[in-house]
């Protein structure tokens, strides 16, 4: 699996995952995701910052509201023409790039204050790549931040099942085989579309991932980190997505805060 099969997929995903997002049916992001990665990186105002993964750019767009002077890249042409368009109807001053993260030559040492990263980093062929061409265009001092499904929680694997009580009601998950590495493909579309039965499903590919395997590269390129977050669920969250609840017993997203302390595992 590589990049080019990575960016075919989300090619074919680009009309009806921007679509669909941007018609409010990314409730997850809306609603716990979004709240806890902002709250996370705090003030951006008059940064020069790098949005890796940015997909049709629906959270770059609400980083340049905050104040960051954005640059979005995204491995699927098809995602940022939608991007383009959506920059072109409303602009905020956002330029857009075509590229992997794991080789953004367009970029300069050292060029940005700071690289935000989405829930993009888990579709990325080779994360340690990646990582070590996020710390090539990160100033020394600069922050990543980024967001990921839950590597602990959400694997793709047979033995994942929510488990009931008497009642009905969720009140656990059984997993099993969280060391393999596998790699596959799903086929699915937003829990809160209306008429679900009724939507286009996109389909995309994932890469079973530890919690090690997410960090130690980190540690390798000379990052400190500083904080993670696993979202836990407001009240008003849960009210405006009920869908949410079941998080309150686990967390979906995983995110990490770090600082590129050293030059040692990259320029």
């Amino acid at each position: 699996m590589d990049d080019h099969e990575v960016a075919a997929r989300w090619h074919g995903n680009a009309d009806v995952w921007s679509r669909h997002v941007r018609a409010g049916y990314d409730t997850y992001r809306d609603h716990l995701n979004n709240p806890a990665f902002f709250a996370l990186i705090g003030d951006i105002e008059g940064m020069v910052a790098l949005d890796a993964g940015c997909g049709e750019g629906y959270n770059t767009r609400l980083l340049a509201r905050r104040g960051a002077r954005m640059i979005g890249v995204d491995i699927a042409e098809g995602m940022i023409e939608q991007a383009r368009a959506a920059e072109a109807s409303e602009p905020l001053g956002i330029h857009y790039e075509v590229a992997s993260m794991t080789d953004m030559p367009m970029f300069a040492n050292g060029q940005f204050d700071a690289v935000f990263s989405t829930m993009a980093l888990m579709d990325c062929a080779d994360y340690a790549a990646a990582v070590t061409e996020i710390c090539r265009v990160l100033k020394l001092g600069g922050m990543l931040a980024f967001s990921i499904l839950h590597p602990c929680f959400v694997f793709h694997l047979e033995a994942r099942e929510w488990t009931r009580d008497e009642s009905g009601a969720i009140c656990g998950l059984k997993l099993g085989d969280y060391f393999r590495r596998g790699i596959g493909e799903d086929r699915w579309c937003f829990g809160s579309a209306p008429d679900r039965d009724e939507v286009e499903p996109f389909t995309v590919l994932y890469f079973d991932r530890t919690l090690a395997d997410y960090i130690n590269p980190l540690c390798a390129c000379g990052f400190t980190i500083e904080a993670i977050e696993e979202p836990y669920p407001s009240d008003e969250a849960c009210e405006a997505e009920p869908r949410l609840r079941k998080h309150r017993l686990l967390p979906i997203s995983f995110m990490v805060r770090a600082r590129k302390a050293t030059t040692n595992g990259c320029p």
